[in-house]
């Protein structure tokens, strides 16, 4: 069971699809790991339990650096938690593995974007955090380190997998599941169909989960 403090985005199939990649992915234990847009910790909790030797999680919400310190303490996992947007507070740091269920969802443009909306508002075609997180992987990622990141098709993951394989990595898909539309892609349907990122009967999503590898040269 995990701690959701008021306003923090519940875990849904795409942090579990994540989770699972994490534990089929028989990555060496004692590596130092980050959690990208912690949330309730869910990942940092897997990634503790799996033999961490450093586990860090990072989200801009004040909300969810306390839901992620409470899941993580009540397991005692010792986790370093950042505030505020990836970039700036990882700096130069690398690790081993990255996780991230980043925002993704396509939405029609809100000034300012607020509350829970920040876990899953990702601008008009879904990519505002994507793309700024597949050009910063290679530079947090150890040499042979990994990353995985999940997200829905919407937001195209031909688009994150040649990014990153742009950035030098090996990147593939290593997890799929189809799932009914929840709540928010329901709201958004309308959006995404003007965009032609869905069909207008269309009632469910791909859910995918994108490996990548930094190979030593």
């Amino acid at each position: 069971m995990l701690i959701r403090t008021p306003g923090v985005y519940r875990p849904q199939t795409d942090t579990w699809l994540l989770a699972a990649a994490l534990a089929e992915a028989a990555l060496p234990e004692g590596g130092r790991v980050v959690d990208v847009c912690s949330g309730t910790g869910a990942l940092a909790v897997h990634a503790g339990l799996a033999g961490a030797a450093s586990v860090t999680a990072v989200d801009i919400s004040g909300s969810a650096r306390m839901s992620t310190w409470l899941n993580c303490r009540m397991r005692g996992i010792d986790v370093e938690i950042l505030r505020g947007d990836f970039e700036m507070a990882l700096a130069d740091r690398e690790f081993d593995l990255l996780l991230a269920n980043p925002p993704y969802v396509p939405a029609r443009p809100e000034r300012p974007v607020r509350g829970r909306a920040r876990a899953w508002h990702a601008g008009r075609d879904g990519r505002s955090f994507l793309d700024r997180l597949c050009a910063r992987t290679p530079t947090l990622l150890a040499p042979d380190g990994a990353a995985l990141i999940v997200h829905s098709t919407v937001a195209d993951p031909e688009r994150t997998i040649t990014q990153l394989r742009r950035g030098g990595l090996k990147a593939a898909v290593v997890a799929r599941a189809t799932i009914p539309f929840g709540p928010v892609m329901r709201r958004c349907s309308d959006h995404l169909v003007e965009q032609g990122l869905i069909q207008p009967d269309q009632r469910s999503e791909e859910l995918v989960v994108i490996r990548a590898d930094k190979t030593r040269k």
